[in-house]
């Protein structure tokens, strides 16, 4: 594994790329910022909505903006709603895991906040239960089929109430490195970055799936597509999440310092909708030797706000460590035995990057210096 040199980022995520001074895309990708003329952008985004602006009457709804009620959506709704003065409809959608006290509070705080119609939808649970199964123990993705929603429905949203304006946060695959890493307003290709492609419904169709489980799975028709217009607000402003997570604590959002300390994590304020959830960003960790506390980790140091050294340990002190309660969680939700589940995890460590030792415990054959 190659770390990079200005952040701790290793050359195994999926789609990254490394210079010849050993500095990766998404390192890369943050210190272009100092080109881009985010006026213009701005602009750009002010004339965007122009188009759209009261398109269906007064009090319509003139776009839509996918939300989870975590930080980045308490943004997105700021600026679509109070400075870009839209009237926007929140769609969610909800994982039926057992929710966090500030996920509850999140997702009615934005509505409440911003003033907000939310529709959320919740997955048939069986179907869930059934497709988390097959692709965690053949994938290590048990979250796929949850995932794939949450990029696909608002696009049916979206079809359904004519607001071709629909608004997603930042560009994951640009703005941390991965495939599909393009600079583009359009967010029509999202569904390409590789959290939730890779498994086709014709496969999960043959592992006693049944069509009508998968009602959400395929996205709108070509046709329908080219009526909507799905943007990354990332693409218009300087995003960053730290001040993403400021600005959200100003009005109201709830981070979990005073309900949960999570042992994989190195902040308090990402994904903190359910704990169950969690285990799938982690299982990142055996196939490829990084998770969330790297990428978290590797986003502070582009920020300026710890140094590479800082990053490094608490990436050794985190990214390995799986959460107990996520894994609790995970495993009431599925009928696993915890002993079953990890038994499933260690069936999926690389051992291009992992030894074993006698007990049975996994650790990187080299570790970050």
């Amino acid at each position: 594994m190659i770390y990079c040199k200005k952040c701790v980022m290793p050359s195994t995520r999926p789609g990254i790329s490394f210079d010849s001074s050993g500095v990766c895309s998404a390192c890369r990708t943050y210190e272009g910022r100092v080109n881009v003329d985010y006026k213009k952008r701005w602009d750009e985004l002010h004339s965007l909505c122009d188009k759209y602006r009261g398109m269906n009457g007064p009090g319509g709804y003139d776009c839509m903006i996918a939300v989870s009620g975590g930080k980045d959506s308490h943004y997105q709704v700021h600026v679509m709603k109070e400075l870009m003065g839209m009237n926007p409809l929140l769609v969610s959608v909800e994982d039926n895991f057992p929710m966090t006290e500030a996920g509850k509070h999140n997702i009615k705080n934005i509505s409440e906040e911003f003033g907000c119609d939310i529709i959320s939808m919740k997955p048939n649970i069986k179907a869930q239960k059934k497709v988390m199964r097959y692709t965690f123990e053949k994938y290590a993705k048990p979250t796929y089929f949850v995932d794939r929603y949450i990029y696909t429905y608002p696009l049916h949203m979206a079809v359904k109430f004519n607001t071709p304006l629909l608004v997603y946060g930042e560009n994951v695959s640009f703005e941390y490195g991965g495939e599909y890493a393009e600079e583009t307003y359009s967010a029509k290709n999202q569904i390409k970055n590789g959290v939730a492609s890779g498994i086709s419904k014709e496969e999960l169709i043959a592992a006693g799936v049944t069509p009508s489980e998968l009602n959400f799975f395929d996205s709108p028709s070509e046709v329908e597509l080219e009526k909507i217009d799905p943007i990354y607000l990332g693409y218009f402003v300087e995003w960053n999440s730290v001040r993403n997570y400021n600005f959200a604590k100003s009005r109201g959002f709830h981070d979990l310092t005073h309900e949960w300390t999570r042992t994989n994590h190195v902040e308090s304020y990402d994904q903190v909708d359910s704990r169950a959830y969690l285990v799938h960003p982690w299982l990142k960790y055996p196939k490829f030797g990084h998770a969330f506390a790297t990428d978290y980790a590797s986003r502070l140091v582009r920020y300026g706000e710890i140094t590479r050294d800082e990053a490094i340990l608490l990436v050794k002190r985190h990214d390995h460590a799986i959460d107990p309660l996520a894994v609790r969680d995970f495993c009431e939700f599925l009928g696993y035995r915890e002993s079953e589940f990890y038994s499933i995890v260690d069936g999926f460590y690389n051992l291009d990057y992992f030894k074993r030792d006698d007990n049975g415990c996994w650790s990187l054959i080299s570790s970050i210096a």
